[in-house]
């Protein structure tokens, strides 16, 4: 009976996250992540029109997840997935500089994450072959 008490009055295991995490930026992040999902499907399914009302709608998700004082790596790649949408389909209709803009602040935010990990050297890498993308078509 003693161990049985015992074993109720147990801590709960902490919650998944950073616990120096606000309670709502779990749910933010998984937010955010819809809606990149959403605006990627729609992007490639030819309505590009779609797509940029649901990354507007992300930009306010992408700014209260970053200015918590350390925002998290699922925050952050949700960020860059965002971006790198956008900057796709300013490629795709030939604003180049806009797009390099968006490329280069994730190639900024990839080059200098720590630690650096294999997902984030594959970002790095995305955003500098986009880069160069932009490059090479204003070349032309």
């Amino acid at each position: 009976m003693a161990a049985a008490l015992l074993t109720g009055c147990a801590s709960a295991p902490p919650p998944a996250g950073n616990a120096a995490e606000p309670a709502w930026y779990a749910q933010t992040v998984d937010q955010l992540a819809e809606l990149n999902r959403a605006a990627q499907r729609a992007f490639q399914d030819g309505k590009p029109d779609q797509a940029a009302a649901l990354i507007e709608r992300g930009q306010p998700l992408v700014s209260r997840l970053l200015h918590v004082p350390k925002p998290s790596l699922p925050a952050v790649e949700a960020a860059s997935d965002l971006d790198d949408l956008y900057g796709r389909m300013l490629l795709s209709n030939r604003n180049y500089t806009w797009a390099i803009t968006l490329f280069e602040k994730n190639r900024s935010r990839w080059k200098n994450w720590t630690p650096q990990t294999p997902e984030t050297a594959r970002r790095l890498k995305q955003a500098e072959v986009a880069i160069a993308e932009c490059d090479r078509r204003m070349a032309e």
